[in-house]
């Protein structure tokens, strides 16, 4: 009997070893989206499940991963991106890591003497329009960001707020880019003159685009958005052929690269750095596009066909530097909410 109790006893402490379930915890924004079977060859090879907690806009998402610092709520983030990167690596929230398939990704995305962020995507935040609707009130395209305050669009646009929402704060880099922030003319006076034109503030872009874009939603009753130059595809009809268009024009669009990175207190540093290998694989960089409406930094990704059809990339984006962003950001952002409440 003493025997059989050994066994039993060791063969419990087997099962129960068996048992405990190896999990990563990846922290990310509300859009992020992978393929099933993609996210489960990864959990199959790796022997980790993926737990995915999504946070709101990429704003909340960094603001939310400051605040728990000391108690990280997960091991990875993804999501942060140029417009907000310099808040999070001033909080050093983040531990260094160079994946191996770095070499793989166009150096164009790499940053300058800093391993702890990891690029994955990119695409350009740029107008999105209704093209049924602008043609149904007769009107064009807006071909510069002036062309919004005319009269004609008088209460057509959706955007977003700078300081909950990574799109919205890239259009507004847009304008500050365009329109300076001194002068006769500032970005200041650029808002007051589309709040006047009844611009529609949200505070994400899912709010923006699938619930007051006239393209998407059924009740939207807005038919231009701040949204992607790469969102196009996903609005394709029974035929095939997309129901929107962007509007790429110079000085329109703002350029936005996504990253991934460990975060500091992870107590599962393996798995947080093979979840962001799996992001730089060409299975999930080549998966991205239809699920994220994004690019791939990966140089040797194939974009699906209808992706590479529709989707674009601004030849003359706005730019500000990594610097001017990093010291204007926070004055940019409560001006704009002066501009804003005062409405």
């Amino acid at each position: 009997m003493k025997f059989l109790s050994i066994f039993v006893l060791v063969l419990s402490l087997s099962l129960s070893a068996q048992g405990q379930e190896r999990v990563v915890t990846l922290i990310t924004h509300d859009s992020f989206n992978v393929s099933e079977d993609v996210l489960q060859a990864f959990e199959q090879e790796s022997g980790y499940r993926v737990e995915i907690l999504r946070l709101g806009d990429a704003g909340l998402l960094v603001n939310q991963a400051i605040l728990s610092r000391n108690n990280p709520l997960g091991d990875v983030l993804f999501g942060v991106d140029n417009t907000f990167l310099s808040r999070a690596l001033k909080a050093d929230i983040f531990l260094p890591y160079e994946s191996p398939l770095l070499a793989e990704v166009d150096p164009i995305h790499l940053l300058p003497d800093e391993t702890r962020v990891t690029p994955i995507d990119y695409g350009d935040v740029c107008l999105n329009y209704d093209i049924a609707a602008l043609e149904a009130l007769g009107l064009k395209a807006p071909q510069s960001l002036a062309d919004l305050t005319q009269e004609a669009y008088r209460g057509l646009l959706v955007a977003m707020n700078p300081a909950t929402s990574s799109p919205g704060l890239a259009f507004l880099l847009t304008t500050v880019s365009v329109f300076g922030t001194e002068g006769d003319y500032t970005y200041l006076d650029y808002w007051a003159d589309l709040v006047a034109n009844d611009v529609l503030i949200v505070d994400d872009w899912e709010t923006a685009y699938f619930g007051h874009f006239s393209a998407i939603s059924e009740d939207g009753d807005r038919p231009l958005v701040v949204s992607y130059a790469s969102s196009p595809p996903f609005s394709l009809d029974d035929e095939g052929q997309p129901t929107t268009a962007s509007v790429t024009a110079p000085g329109t669009c703002f350029r936005q690269v996504e990253y991934a990175a460990m975060l500091r207190g992870t107590d599962n540093e393996e798995g947080a750095q093979q979840l962001i290998d799996f992001m730089l694989s060409r299975a999930f960089q080549e998966d991205l596009p239809m699920q994220m409406y994004v690019f791939p930094v990966r140089r040797d990704a194939v974009l699906p066909a209808e992706f590479a059809e529709f989707a674009t990339v601004a030849e003359e984006p706005a730019m500000l530097s990594a610097e001017a962003i990093d010291q204007g950001r926070e004055d940019w952002i409560n001006a704009w909410l002066e501009v804003i409440v005062r409405r």
